[in-house]
């Protein structure tokens, strides 16, 4: 009996040092770039809160909550990125909307990238236009000297 508690105990050590090891490691890809705001002009604006891998990793993502402050019913927040690839070339994701509060995102990559550029606008659905956009360009120079 006093066997199996000291193995149970010393499984239980192991297990709980390992968790944080994986975790810790888990957290060093990804970066916290902050919020992306539109641009001002209007009464409302569209927010997002942006994560971003390692610029190393093969397939690059952005990720993180996408928020609508705008009042106006047919106004919606409206998220897109601009991969620039390591091998020249440069890719559009797929615009990502809400007209809700919040929403997730995740926005991926064909291959790795030296840059992207995310951008915020609203989009007004009753002119299909994006209006009052702003866009951030992160690139790993900026990010390289952050603390961790």
């Amino acid at each position: 009996m006093r066997k199996t508690l000291v193995i149970s105990g010393v499984l239980a050590f192991v297990i709980g040092a390992a968790v944080p090891a994986s975790a810790q490691a888990a957290s060093a890809s990804r970066i916290h770039w902050g919020p992306v705001t539109s641009s001002a002009g209007h009464s409302g604006q569209a927010r997002a809160d942006v994560w971003i891998t390692d610029f190393s990793a093969e397939t690059f993502a952005v990720y993180g909550k996408l928020y609508d402050r705008d009042a106006h019913r047919g106004h919606c927040a409206y998220l897109r990125a601009r991969f620039h690839y390591v091998g020249g070339g440069t890719g559009w994701s797929r615009p990502r909307t809400t007209c809700s509060a919040k929403s997730p995102f995740r926005l991926t990559s064909d291959g790795q990238i030296r840059r992207v550029d995310v951008k915020v606008c609203l989009y007004d659905s009753h002119r299909r236009k994006t209006v009052w956009c702003h866009a951030d360009a992160i690139k790993p120079e900026i990010i390289a000297n952050w603390p961790q």
